[in-house]
Formats: C-alpha cells, structure tokens, sequence
C-alpha cells in the first residue's frame, strides 16, 4: 500500500486556505495513486490555536472543514488533525483528534492521550485525555494512530522529586497488545536545536521496541514565537530510512511493503546543536510572521554591532531586501567605525539605510533635564535616554512608513536584563531573544562561511552598547563565554545556585548572574514575542512570577 505524508505550513484559523491546502494534497495523491495520505496534528485549525478553541464558532468551523475534506476523500483515505467535540457532559469540551476519512466521510475518530502541559504546552487546558484504544482497520492493514505527545512516555522530568517519567500511561504499550501492522504520528513538534537528535531516539527506539514501522507527519512552518521544522520520518525497526525537508514544505510516498525492510541509514539522524539550522529556523520564523500577519516590511537600528548585524541579515534572508530599512543614529559615544561598519553591512546586503544623529536630540534632554538633575553625577538614566531616543525615531518611522520594528537584542543581555524598556527592547518580534551572545557570534561566522557579508571588525570589536565613554559590556557583565554556560545550565536545564556553583563556576559570580536574571523579570514580561529555538525561551514557555523572594 502506498502511503503519503503531507509536510505543509498551515495558517491558525485561517480555514479556506488550509482546507484548500489539505484538499489540493488529497488530490495530488490520488494522481498518485496513493492510498493513504497523512496529515499533520490540529492541521484543519493549525496548531497552536490557544484558547481560540473556547470559542463555538471556531470549532464549528473545524468541523465544517472536516466535512469538507472529508467529502474529497474518494479512492483514498486521509488522516486529518483537528479539535473535536467530546459528548461526556463530564470532562473538557474536546478531544485533540484524528480524523479517519475514506468514501467520502469520517469513518472514524482517534483521540490523544498524553497531553503535555509544560513548557509552552497547554493542552490539558482545553483537552480531554483518551483512555480507550483502537485500531483502524484499513485495505487488509491494522493501523495505531497516534497523535504527537504519544510517543513520548519516555518523557523525562526535570525536578528534583525523584520520578524519571511524566506520565503513568504508555499509549504504544496499550496499542501494541492490538498487534498493528504499523504506527502513524501526526505531531506539531516545535523546533529545539537541541532536540533533533532526542526526536529521532523517541521514534526509533518505539519502532525497535515494538516491531512496527512509524510514519511520522510534522507540522512545518512559524505561529508567532514557535518555528515547527517539519523533518517528518519513517522509521523501522531498524532504525530512520527515511527523512523530509526540514523548514520546508514536503510531500514523499511511500510504499509499506519495502518500509518494513528498508535499511536505517545513519546519514538520516538530525545532528546536535547545528548552527545552520538555526539559521533557517530563525529566516523561517520572520518570514512566516510577517506573511501571516499579512506584514510586508521592517525597520531596525543598525549600530555596527553584531547583534543587529546578524538579525538584519535574516532579516533580508526572509523578506528580501527591499522590504527592509535601517537606521543609523549615533551619539557622541559612538565609535567611527561603528557607524561605517552598519554602513558597509548595509550596502553589502542592498538595504535603504538613513542616518539620524541624536546628539542634539540627547542635548535638549540633558537641558530639559538639568534643574531637576542638577548637581548629580551622569549614570543609567543618561545612557537609557539615548537608547530611548533610538527606539522612540524608530518607532517613528515604523508609524509613518508602515515598516514594523524588529528587536535585536539577544539572549544573554534579555536574561540579565541588560536593555532599556521602551529603548533598545522595543519592538513587534525579537529575533535574537532566543539566541545566547556566544551562538550570536557563532551565526555571524556562519553567514560569513563563504564570503564576506558582516563586516569582520562587527564580529571582533569589544562588546559594547556605546553609551558613555570607553564602555564596554564587561564592565557590567561577566565574559560571555562564562556568563552564558551560567545561564544555560540556570535556564534550560533549571539548576540551583548550588548546583551550578559545584559545576566549578564562581560562587560571587554566579550568585549575581542569578540574582540578575531573577530581578529583571519584569523587563522580558514587556518584551515582544521571541522566536523560540530552544527548550526554554523567554515568553509562554517559561513563567515566572513578577514579585518573588525566591
């Protein structure tokens, strides 16, 4: 039997065009003469709808997309994610679904069991948890659907309470007592560079556990803060033979007779931590949100520093261009090769840039200012003014020309709260946010793989925010190659004070690189959606009270 997996980038609520999208693939197949064609999980809604899914007319129009799709499905069957309705008066409103479509209408409904709630999760807030399990039996095959997260009973807990698993249920364990011929996933799996390789080790190690091949359907493509890489696979037993597009939209068939004994191919395991498909992951993200919002243009600082090197060119990576223009605005600070440096970068990528000095603006503050400051020494409050000059004339230009505000503010500076509120950290999408200082350099030298593009004195000069003379970053920061190992092991892996203290890193240091962290909440609280290629990003994923003792 053949079987397709469709790999597709669908829009949250957007129904005309995802159940177009779903039907214009439903008919490719049958050209193909595919039997069976599989889709991604909630695809008919587009995954996460949040709490959209507590609005009636928003499930009765994932209902009608069903029927629609349903009604497309002649000589073939298609497995669809959606929400459905659950008809227990006890319990939450809905199943998170699949959908089992062939002659014409749903033969049959298969719900979710495991329904993470944790990191940027929230499933079990609108979704009622399956608990009765059940083959489709399809063109002489017994077939398991499973939805995502089902696969994922080896999900580890990272707490100190001594359980090594989320959950109690395993839904492979159940269903392998039916004796399916094959498994079927169909996942919204978010991107992590750090979680490609764990991926693959949770759907191999279920097919070497239960002697049956899985056809694994991702969503691809960015909603807001979260990037879905697609990657979709087909493994056996064996190992992976066979993997798609990653930040791509895919089509492939297959054929279960040759699956099965296909050989695993080792060329075909996602690798760790890849720095090029952060890179992709991050151009993915821009571009989907500015499409999907139906944006078409941007605007951005450009100071010579790197982090607004790196983030302008993603930036003409997913939008071209001509969608983008920058602005220099230097002060009585700024270095001279900064403000050539942005100049360079600026032409080398084709970008409109336009310069606006602030030095008179920062002036007519500092005389505004000078009866209530007098006789008080210059500090945080004149060095914030200027940020606050640059993102109040970028926001200006954002109004009057219709180009949205891109932050470029990176992790390490998010997390210790090194940025100005309403200066430097404005903005409509943070590109960097997610990006640790030492990967941003990291990024540069990838773009700079082959030729050129960001000038080499952006990559090498000092850090430096250039607000007073002679600043430099660490001056108030430790070296980001230590701060950074710091906040990584504080952040994604949640370790204690204690515990990073006995990882060899200094006591005095990494009791204020905490103490930083934890009393800049309130600042990333007020930021703007950051693109999320990690396990823990700053935003939904990881929320923490504002006024803590803790």
């Amino acid at each position: 039997m053949k079987i397709a997996i469709a790999q597709l980038n669908y829009t949250i609520g957007a129904f005309e065009e995802n159940v177009e999208k779903i039907i214009r693939t439903i008919r490719r197949a049958r050209q193909e003469k595919v039997a069976l064609v599989v889709f991604s999980e909630l695809s008919v809604c587009g995954y996460p709808p949040h709490d959209l899914l507590e609005s009636r007319d928003f499930i009765r129009k994932c209902e009608d997309s069903i029927g629609l799709i349903a009604a497309e499905c002649h000589g073939l069957a298609a497995i669809v994610g959606g929400p459905s309705v659950n008809p227990n008066a006890k319990g939450k409103n809905l199943y998170n679904s699949a959908f089992f479509m062939h002659n014409g209408a749903v033969q049959q409904v298969i719900h979710k069991t495991l329904l993470p709630t944790y990191d940027i999760f929230d499933e079990y807030r609108y979704f009622e948890q399956n608990t009765c399990f059940e083959l489709v039996s399809y063109k002489g095959f017994n077939i398991a659907i499973t939805i995502c997260e089902d696969l994922w009973f080896k999900q580890p807990v990272l707490t100190g309470y001594g359980r090594d698993r989320l959950y109690s249920v395993s839904p492979m364990k159940e269903i392998s007592r039916l004796c399916p011929d094959f498994v079927v996933n169909i996942a919204a799996s978010p991107f992590s560079h750090l979680q490609g390789e764990i991926k693959a080790e949770i759907l191999t190690d279920n097919a070497s556990l239960y002697k049956v091949p899985i056809y694994y359907a991702n969503q691809v493509g960015a909603q807001t803060d979260l990037i879905f890489d697609g990657g979709s696979m087909v493994v056996n037993p064996a190992g992976i033979v066979s993997r798609m597009k990653l930040f791509e939209e895919d089509f492939a068939v297959y054929e279960t007779d040759s699956i099965m004994a296909a050989p695993a191919s080792s060329s075909l395991i996602p690798s760790h931590d890849d720095i090029s498909q952060i890179h992709d992951a991050l151009i993915l993200g821009i571009r989907d949100y500015f499409v999907k919002t139906g944006l078409k243009s941007a605007i951005m600082g450009l100071s010579g520093g790197i982090d607004s090197a790196v983030t302008l060119v993603l930036a003409v990576g997913a939008l071209g261009a001509k969608n983008l223009r920058v602005l220099l605005m230097p002060s009585q600070y700024s270095s001279g090769h900064s403000v050539t440096d942005a100049i360079a970068l600026a032409r080398n990528l084709g970008v409109r840039y336009d310069t606006v000095d602030i030095r008179s603006i920062f002036d007519e503050y500092d005389r505004s200012l000078g009866d209530l400051f007098k006789g008080l020494p210059d500090d945080v409050a004149e060095e914030n003014i200027q940020a606050r000059i640059r993102g109040n004339l970028l926001m200006a230009v954002s109004n009057k020309f219709g180009n949205m505000l891109l932050n470029t503010s990176n992790k390490s500076e998010s997390a210790v709260g090194y940025g100005t509120l309403y200066g430097d950290m404005s903005g409509g999408l943070s590109v960097l946010g997610d990006i640790y200082k030492t990967d941003v350099y990291r990024l540069a030298r990838f773009i700079n793989r082959e030729q050129e593009i960001i000038p080499e004195n952006s990559i090498t000069k000092t850090p430096s925010a250039e607000l007073r003379p002679g600043q430099q970053d660490s001056d108030s920061l430790p070296e980001y190659d230590l701060l950074d190992k710091i906040l990584f092991n504080y952040i994604e892996m949640k370790k204690s004070e204690e515990e990073i203290i006995r990882e060899g890193f200094s006591a005095e240091m990494v009791k204020k690189t905490i103490r930083m962290v934890n009393n800049n909440e309130f600042k990333r609280y007020q930021s703007p959606p950051v693109l999320r290629i990690s396990t823990k990003a700053f935003g939904p994923g990881r929320k923490m009270p504002l006024v803590a003792k803790y």
